[in-house]
């Protein structure tokens, strides 16, 4: 067996996409010949307290040189230099995304963070990416090559496909409320669209950024929709499950997606997908299978979302494609075999 230290900041049971596919990996690449210790680093990253760095150097300086060093994204790229020089283990980077591309943040914030990105994969000898666009936006950035960067795509979990509502269309959108899934944009959309028959769930913590959440529920208000849209906060499988199973439509019109799983979780499920056409959602939402928009782009996603709304037919020849579509998409086993063999390589 291999041995593997994975580095992840925060809460493990945190309901986000980088986080499920964190512990998914975990608990399958002992069948891979890797055996995983979990390390939980501070909770402040991306934006760390120096309190919290120091507590991050001493955390990760302890990883003894023969068991490699997985740190996950969301801290890696925010680890100063500094820290990385009492490290004996060989680093693997896992990266959701690039830092600096989170939107909302500021010219200065997002700068600092891609030079600070740039400058820790000096230390890295392996790079973990979730899908192929992640690593063509590395190169883009001229992060890399070198080392190397491996594609790891998350898997997903066969499932059972939606029956749709009765009468009134669903719309089901799952995913953080951030300004970066473009929540503001489907609300936007939706407000033109009162004449016709809809409702809509908003899947996702709304304790992420809460100036957000709460400007998303005065617009709601403003535009007289309570009734129609809701925002149930993160939801247990189960209930998530049961919110999809009801639901006709998958709309996200994301900013931004470094994959995207939520996506290929509305494809298993054979839902028609209604997002934007940014990041990696074009390599994981096939165009037979889904209504690709630009992005911050109201109008389009206005027009897409009427579309299907109005039009049965055309939803259900998307709904079949997504369904085949989902027959073919790789299995937590196999992101774990890559990444074990990432491991192999640098142990």
């Amino acid at each position: 067996m291999r041995r593997l230290v994975f580095a992840i900041p925060g809460e493990i049971d945190t309901p986000t996409g980088g986080y499920v596919y964190d512990r998914r990996v975990m608990a399958l690449l002992p069948e891979h010949g890797v055996e995983v210790r979990h390390l939980p680093l501070p909770g402040g990253f991306p934006f760390p307290t120096e309190a919290e760095l120091r507590e991050t150097a001493a955390l990760v300086g302890r990883v003894p040189s023969d068991a490699a060093l997985l740190i996950d994204g969301l801290a890696f790229g925010a680890i100063p230099e500094g820290c990385f020089a009492g490290i004996a283990a060989p680093i693997i980077a896992m990266l959701h995304h690039p830092l600096g591309l989170e939107t909302g943040l500021s010219e200065t914030e997002s700068l600092r963070l891609l030079a600070s990105e740039k400058a820790a994969l000096k230390f890295a000898r392996q790079i973990i990416v979730t899908s192929r666009a992640t690593a063509e936006t590395l190169q883009t950035l001229g992060f890399a090559p070198p080392p190397p960067v491996t594609v790891a795509m998350p898997g997903t979990d066969p499932a059972a496909r939606a029956a749709g509502g009765s009468g009134v269309c669903q719309i089901i959108s799952v995913g953080a409320v951030v300004p970066r899934k473009g929540h503001d944009l489907l609300i936007e959309a939706l407000a033109r669209l009162t004449g016709l028959e809809w409702t809509c769930a908003i899947a996702g913590s709304l304790d992420r950024d809460n100036a957000f959440a709460a400007r998303l529920i005065t617009r709601i208000g403003e535009a007289n929709l309570q009734d129609r849209i809701s925002l149930p906060g993160a939801l247990s499988f189960s209930a998530l499950d049961a919110l999809y199973a009801q639901a006709d439509i998958f709309a996200l019109p994301s900013r931004y997606e470094g994959y995207g799983m939520v996506f290929s979780e509305a494809l298993a499920r054979g839902l028609p997908i209604v997002a934007a056409r940014a990041g990696a959602v074009p390599g994981t939402v096939p165009s037979e299978a889904g209504i690709l928009v630009p992005a911050d782009d109201v109008e389009a996603l206005t027009e897409a979302l009427a579309l299907l709304i109005t039009d049965r037919d055309h939803r259900r020849m998307l709904s079949d494609a997504a369904w085949a579509h989902a027959q073919h998409l790789p299995r937590w086993e196999d992101t774990a075999r890559i990444i074990a063999g990432v491991v192999r390589k640098v142990s």
